[in-house]
């Protein structure tokens, strides 16, 4: 365990941070906003907190602290995933027609469950392996509290009455951006994770792969790069669309990124989490599917980096995170301009690769090994994290993963050529 934490110590203080973070993310919301699930592919908020609670029930206290009595019989069923080898599990399209358990029993099953990882971690020793276990359930409940946000962006987003999630004065600074070309010459380079830090086992292994010479952009594409585009005809413009990408934006009516409007053919509005909001052409773009980025890097004579490119050049130009990035600790809830190159933060960036494993992917055994593995079909990859990532959860390896349709999460664009 001392890879990845200097003390069972820090793995306590690492956990109820984690934990107390969510409860942070909970705050502003009233009792309503946790039981809605507009789309299967929004999870009702109290379900994100009974299933990251079931984590570490699951694969934590029921196996290795003694005498330990499940808060619940039926939960495992009601707050299980996609851990086929743990149990049944209640379908994802239906987790919004239960209104039992409360909200108030969800938030009890999480107190109970912190009770007994505290005293655990107090009292018995914690093997390496466990302790990693433990770490990556801490990382499972960060991805889960981005996928919070999501999610509540678009219960309230959808609202006719666009209530703020939070009140957040906009930042007044303004930063003067110019995107230029960032160069990286051809040869063979290096990609995936190295070291003893925790990371997730589809970072696993690293290996080399050649690059023809190649430029990216030093900034991710802004609200008013997009508005060219909307402007220019680019979503009637069939050749500039993929075939199943122009199927998806006549048959889902896609004339702008989610949560655009247009007051009265005026000015272009967008709802945040900080409410309706009119656009800042400058800020960098948010909201826009594969679908999208890849229409838009067409009609700009570009295209999308792969996620290798990608890698190589963030480690190249941008290999640190800066105090700038814009992460969920800046409470911004937005994209913001910081004047630098953006690798980390604001948004995720969708690349041109296909989610599939690395050389030497191992994953592990048992159910944990389902973590990854089994998505990698039919999604892209996306990099950097975004305003809703936390600070400590993001790094030059990490693969992030969707639908090529999907933009309810916090996904945009950064451009690529070749010389």
């Amino acid at each position: 365990m001392q890879s990845i934490l200097s003390s069972q110590t820090d793995l306590l203080k690492n956990y109820r941070s984690i934990r107390a973070q969510t409860q942070h993310l909970c705050d502003p919301l009233e009792i309503e906003d946790f039981v809605v699930q507009p789309v299967m592919d929004v999870s009702p908020l109290k379900w994100h907190l009974g299933h990251t609670t079931w984590f570490f029930e699951t694969f934590v206290l029921k196996p290795n602290m003694e005498g330990y009595k499940e808060f619940h019989p039926k939960y495992p069923l009601l707050f299980n995933s996609y851990y086929i080898s743990a149990g049944d599990r209640w379908s994802r399209e239906n987790r919004g027609q239960l209104t039992r358990p409360t909200v108030k029993e969800v938030f009890e099953y999480r107190a109970y469950v912190d009770e007994h990882m505290d005293r655990f971690l107090k009292e018995v020793e914690v093997d390496e392996e466990l302790g990693r276990v433990i770490v990556l359930g801490c990382n499972h409940e960060q991805q889960h509290q981005e996928l919070f946000l999501y999610d509540i962006k678009r219960i309230l987003g959808d609202n006719p009455l666009c209530p703020p999630y939070i009140e957040n004065k906009r930042s007044v600074k303004k930063v003067e951006v110019k995107t230029n070309w960032l160069s990286v010459k051809e040869g063979v380079y290096e990609v995936g994770y190295e070291g003893d830090g925790f990371h997730f086992d589809n970072e696993e292994g690293k290996h080399k792969v050649f690059l023809h010479e190649y430029q990216i952009a030093s900034g991710l594409v802004t609200n008013g790069d997009f508005l060219e585009f909307i402007q220019a005809g680019g979503y009637r413009d069939h050749m500039l669309w993929l075939s199943e990408a122009w199927d998806w934006v006549n048959e889902n009516k896609v004339s702008a990124p989610r949560y655009w409007s247009q007051e009265d053919g005026g000015e272009w509005w967008h709802y945040t989490l900080n409410g309706f909001e009119k656009i800042d052409l400058d800020d960098p773009l948010c909201h826009v599917s594969y679908y999208e980025a890849d229409a838009f890097a067409r009609w700009k004579g570009c295209r999308l980096p792969t996620e290798q490119e990608w890698e190589v050049a963030c480690k190249m130009y941008s290999p640190n995170v800066l105090s700038s990035a814009n992460f969920v600790e800046d409470n911004e809830f937005r994209t913001i301009q910081t004047g630098d190159f953006d690798f980390f933060g604001n948004v995720w960036e969708w690349t041109s690769s296909p989610y599939t494993a690395y050389p030497y992917y191992n994953p592990p055994k048992g159910a944990l090994g389902e973590y990854n593995g089994k998505f990698m079909v039919n999604q892209m990859v996306l990099r950097g994290g975004s305003f809703g990532t936390p600070r400590n959860h993001i790094r030059p390896t990490y693969r992030n993963f969707f639908h090529p349709h999907l933009r309810w999460m916090f996904s945009g664009i950064r451009l690529a050529k070749h010389i």
